[in-house]
């Protein structure tokens, strides 16, 4: 069947802003969709102050073992002044620091972190230079600074590195030994070992910076989404309250009636009597209003948690009723003698399937179907459209935050071009309510989007139903 639609719901036109464009920034919740406001995390005091005397105790700890238990020649002293070197600034810093909470700036981070790999190079340009084993630690400081700071900090620290590096490969003090010629490295082993060590520099800052953003990007969709839910949330319990007021209120303004009603009887002509007339005429205006909240069924007590599955896809459809470009149909299907389930009214699935639609319509050519089918075991339901469907790659990325567009996107009706943010955000609402969603094209074309639960997600058990 077909259910006819009905007028857009109250909070339809706080939906509308899924994948606004940025010329037309969304009225009701204009903070949700401000992408710039993404920053990853700074380092601490505490952070690079703890980092720091790990490198102390573990330099210390190496000299020691080396010159004191191995044996081994070393310029000892040289390598103890740079570690108290390095422990006096950590001290200097953390006695600086107003609170180990608090956090360094991108300019000093990228300073502390500039001492540390130079400090670490002299302390390599004494014991075999870029030979040495421990040598690997220069790509440490470099990848703490991809996971904190801006790219171009982490671009200047990683050339740092980089140049102390080949610098340590030309010059260096020998690597202390227990032969007493100088322990050497042939020519291609050297180079080798120094192109290692710059591709790990590469390889580690990159990777380091790029799930940095990607977590960065998680966490400021997810925080969204839990702005949009608890937006309409909000706009779900105003129905509530509505009709929670308009039934305490019955009796209460029934009780003011009556005694207006009284007054203006036993009043003499005047103003007395028409101060009575008034609070009557006043009375039944009241009551007219509570009549009107409670017309609707969704706003009365009893039943304002629940919603059959047809008052859902017509609460959907219903901003593109009267769309003069593209036709909106729905259909509701059951299978087995399967009895038409009651759901409850979750504002998650509400917005999630409005957003799935005004997409559809946005690429549609002239149609968009909503399907709804439902058995014993499960409910579906799929939005497809005519439009020019998913690309593959971006079908692939479906789902995740900010992907750009599917085909024609520039040519959409709104004109926006991206589709990543909001379809995360109604994923993300559909999983949280045990849906699974996926996303696809049809045979002949168009974009298919189908949502599926187990029956026992949305469903309302009442009592005697089988």
């Amino acid at each position: 069947m077909t259910p006819s639609t009905s007028p857009s719901p109250p909070d339809a036109a706080a939906r509308r802003e899924f994948d606004r464009p940025p010329e037309t920034p969304a009225q009701a919740a204009p903070s949700l969709w401000r992408l710039s406001g993404s920053r990853r995390a700074r380092l601490r005091v505490r952070t690079l102050v703890y980092v720091r005397w790990m490198a102390v105790a573990g330099q210390l700890v190496t000299v020691l073992l080396v010159a004191g238990v191995l044996g081994l020649p070393m310029p000892v002293a040289p390598c103890l002044a740079l570690i108290a070197l390095l422990a006096f600034v950590n001290l200097l810093i953390a006695i600086a620091a107003q609170g180990p909470q608090r956090q360094v700036s991108d300019a000093e981070a990228t300073a502390q972190l500039t001492f540390d790999i130079l400090q670490l190079s002299a302390m390599l340009y004494l014991t075999g230079g870029a030979i040495n084993p421990f040598s690997l630690l220069i790509i440490a400081p470099v990848v703490l600074a991809a996971a904190t700071l801006p790219l171009r900090h982490v671009i200047g620290l990683a050339l740092l590195a980089v140049a102390c590096t080949i610098l340590l490969s030309v010059y260096f003090l020998p690597l202390p030994s227990p032969d007493a010629a100088p322990f050497s490295l042939p020519f291609i082993n050297r180079v080798g070992n120094v192109v290692s060590r710059v591709l790990g520099i590469a390889f580690c800052a990159g990777y380091a910076w790029q799930a940095a953003s990607e977590a960065a990007r998680m966490e400021l969709a997810l925080d969204t989404t839990n702005a949009v839910l608890a937006r309409e949330q909000r706009l779900s319990a105003l129905g509530a309250l509505a009709a929670a007021a308009a039934h305490e209120l019955g009796t209460p303004l029934a009780t003011i009636s009556i005694v207006a009603r009284e007054m203006a009887r036993a009043a003499p002509e005047g103003q007395a009597r028409e101060d009575a007339e008034l609070l009557v005429s006043q009375a039944a205006r009241c009551r007219d209003i509570l009549r009107r909240l409670t017309a609707d069924p969704d706003a009365t007590d009893e039943v304002h948690g629940h919603m059959s599955l047809s008052q859902l896809v017509e609460e959907a459809i219903a901003p593109h009723a009267r769309d003069p470009e593209v036709r909106v149909e729905a259909v509701i299907s059951g299978s087995g003698g399967a009895r038409a389930p009651e759901l409850r009214r979750l504002p998650e699935v509400l917005h999630a399937l409005t957003s799935f639609v005004e997409n559809a319509v946005d690429f549609a050519a002239a149609e968009v179907l909503v399907t709804a089918r439902f058995d014993h075991e499960s409910i579906t339901l799929e939005v497809r459209d005519d439009g020019p469907g998913f690309s593959p790659e971006v079908r692939a990325k479906l789902g995740e935050p900010y992907v750009t567009s599917r085909p024609g996107a520039e040519g959409s009706r709104s004109g926006h071009i991206g589709m990543g943010l909001g379809f995360f955000i109604a994923k993300t609402l559909m999983e949280r309510t045990g849906a699974v969603v996926t996303f696809g094209n049809g045979r002949r074309g168009g974009a298919v989007v189908t949502t599926s639960w187990p029956r026992a997600a949305l469903e309302v058990i009442t009592p005697g139903a089988s």
